[in-house]
Parts: structure tokens; sequence; C-alpha cells
């Protein structure tokens, strides 16, 4: 293969072949892997705007049994330290993201045996009835299959129930590698590849806003990425006319601090901040019908996060009022809205506030009198 009848068929936007994205990855030189991705970068998102969110991220339960291995949140059922949140601490919490001025929780957390499908509709409907300006990013494929599972019910059933209760979006955790073999290594208790990916064409069938994310740099190999990089490519392409399919797509670096992958395995992190901006550039490039990548900065830092504005992200994510999983394995790098726009300026770009569907808004005021009437 050559590396410029590659870079012209990028260019051009077509579906390069997982061969073919493999050679570029593993192949090109960074400067220009990185240029091809910023030149279609400009082309799909002409201007100048670098989209951030105000979210919180809330967890309904750190009790769970899927027994991933890069992660130090959950705990097994019955633990001591188990807990589900309560609609008061769900209060607490969303008071003080719409005090920041946001108003949408990435709502996740364990697979737990006992909570079914009617459980977390009635959590939803609470939760709209206490604040009904409240958007609700949650949960994610591996929780859906889980639900179903545990509730008896089909994809469909489920997701339908969680809209008319007032799921908003549906985020694309859970994503991790999206090959058996490598999930069966990090993550054996949670769903399959293609169950994570029907899930995702029921979602997108049912006109339901999604994001999807990779986790890289534990036990898979470069083909690997790229091949989940094409099934992604492959869903989005099912998409019906009238869905936004994937709005985004967000990879990050495994976060290996006291987590059983690296402490009994020996897979420690070893993804450099080349690395990390080639596969920002190779994920623009084998993804040209999803419009958005975000850059990672809670787990690769501020400066790489820039530079990654450089080779074909375009957004900036959340300032994340809270996250307990990926922090709890070593990411400590922090924004609040004033720094994360000054970064976005510093790296030659104007901030956008958005929404879920990427959508420009104004921060949210909120008046409490009114709200909680």
């Amino acid at each position: 293969m050559k590396l410029n009848e590659l870079y012209r068929k990028a260019l051009n936007f077509e579906f390069l072949s997982v061969d073919e994205g493999l050679f570029l990855f593993e192949n090109a030189p960074t400067s220009e892997l990185a240029h091809i991705g910023n030149t279609l970068r400009k082309r799909q998102k002409p201007g100048n705007k670098v989209g951030w969110i105000i979210d919180r991220n809330v967890n309904t339960t750190n009790a769970c049994v899927a027994s991933c291995q890069f992660c130090n949140f959950y705990r097994v059922p019955g633990h001591k330290e188990e807990y589900i949140t309560t609609l008061e601490q769900y209060k607490e919490k969303i008071e003080v993201l719409f005090a920041h001025g946001g108003q949408q929780i990435l709502l996740q957390g364990g697979h737990h045996p006992k909570l079914k499908l009617d459980y977390y509709a009635q959590l939803f409907r609470d939760l709209k009835s206490m604040f009904p300006n409240l958007k609700l990013h949650a949960l994610g494929p591996p929780e859906i299959h889980h639900i179903s599972v545990v509730s008896k019910t089909s994809y469909e059933q489920t997701l339908l129930t969680l809209v008319e209760a007032g799921l908003d979006s549906l985020p694309g955790a859970g994503a991790e590698i999206l090959d058996n073999a490598v999930r069966k290594q990090v993550s054996r208790g949670k769903c399959s590849a293609d169950e994570w990916l029907e899930v995702m064409r029921v979602a997108h069938r049912l006109d339901i806003t999604t994001s999807a994310t990779m986790m890289f740099g534990h036990v898979e190999t470069h083909r690997h990425r790229i091949e989940h990089l094409a099934k992604l490519r492959a869903v989005q392409a099912q998409a019906p006319d009238y869905s936004k399919g994937f709005t985004t797509f967000i990879p990050w670096p495994y976060m290996d601090e006291d987590t059983e992958l690296r402490d009994k395995h020996g897979v420690i992190n070893q993804v450099t901040a080349d690395e990390y901006l080639r596969m920002i550039a190779i994920s623009r490039i084998m993804l040209p019908n999803i419009k958005n990548i975000q850059a990672s900065w809670l787990t690769v830092g501020k400066t790489v996060g820039q530079l990654s504005l450089h080779a074909g992200a375009n957004d900036f994510g959340s300032i994340m009022i809270e996250e307990n999983v990926v922090s709890a394995a070593g990411a400590d790098h922090w924004f609040d809205a004033e720094s994360i726009q000054a970064a976005i300026r510093e790296a030659g770009f104007e901030p956008m506030l958005r929404n879920q569907r990427y959508e420009p808004v104004e921060p949210f005021q909120w008046d409490r009198e009114l709200e909680m009437a």
C-alpha cells in the first residue's frame, strides 16, 4: 500500500478497509496523520468552534456483577460498601449541577442483579417530576442489555419504556474494545460486542441520540482498534435517515492505577501523547460518517487535549462536576467552566457550550422556586 493513495481516499471521505486503516495508523508519520485528521475535521465541522458541555456524572449504584478488570469503582453485591443512590442524594447533586448552569446528568452505574426495568423507569419519572428541565443522558448498551436480561424484556421494550419515562439520550459507554476475545479478558461479565452493537442499532431505529466510545491501551492489538472503528462506522451507516445515530466518538486510554488488570495481570497503560494523537486522527479518518470526535482531557490532560484539537477532534466534552470511575483508576485532570473555555481559546478555537445533540445552547438559568413548584 502507498500512503499517498490512502491519504487521497481519506480526504475523499471514502470508507477505508481495516487493512488500509491499520497500515495508515502504523506507518504514516504523526504530522501527516494529524494533518489529514485536521483537514477532515475542518470540512466536516467548518468554523473555529469547539464544543463543551456542563454535566455531572451520577452513579445509580456501585453494586455490579460485571467484574471488569479495569474498574475500581464497583463492589460485589452484598459488600459492606455497596450503595444505591437515593432520591434525596439525586436532588442534592442535581441542584449543584443546575447552580453551575448545567442541565444534564450522565447517569450510569453497576449491573445490579436486583434492579429491573421498573426500577429505572420509576427513577427516571421521579427525577423528571422533580426537575422537568433535566436531561437524562443515561445508562449505556451494557446496562440496557443487563436490564433486559434480568427483566426478561427485549432491547426495544426496554428502551421504549425508558424513553417514555424520561430518557433523553444513550451514552456509548461500556464499548471498551468491540472484540469478544478482548472483552473476555477485561470485562467478561458485560454484554458481547455484537450485543453492544445491536442495542445501538435498536436505539437508532427508535431515534434515540447516542454516542460511541473506545477504551484502548490494554490487551488489544492495533488491528482490534481499527476493527472497532469499522464496526461503529457500519452501525452508523445502518441508522435510518431520521436518526442522528452516533453524534460523537470518544476514545480514551485505559487508566491502570490499582486495577486488577494491572495488579494481577501486569497490564499497564503505555499510551503516549503521540499514540493518543494518532488515535484521534485515525478515528476521524476511519469514521467519516460520525461528525464529532471528542478529546478525553480527563485521561490525557490539558496539553494533549489541546493538541488533539489540531489532529481531528472538535469537542472538549464535559467539565465533569463529578466522575467516579476512571478517576478511581488514576485520571486526575480537572476543569471548571472558566478553565475549560480558557484551554479551548489557548488552543486557537472558540468555545461553544452545547447540548447532547451538539446544538449550541446558553448556560441554563434555574429558578429554583419555579422548578420545585
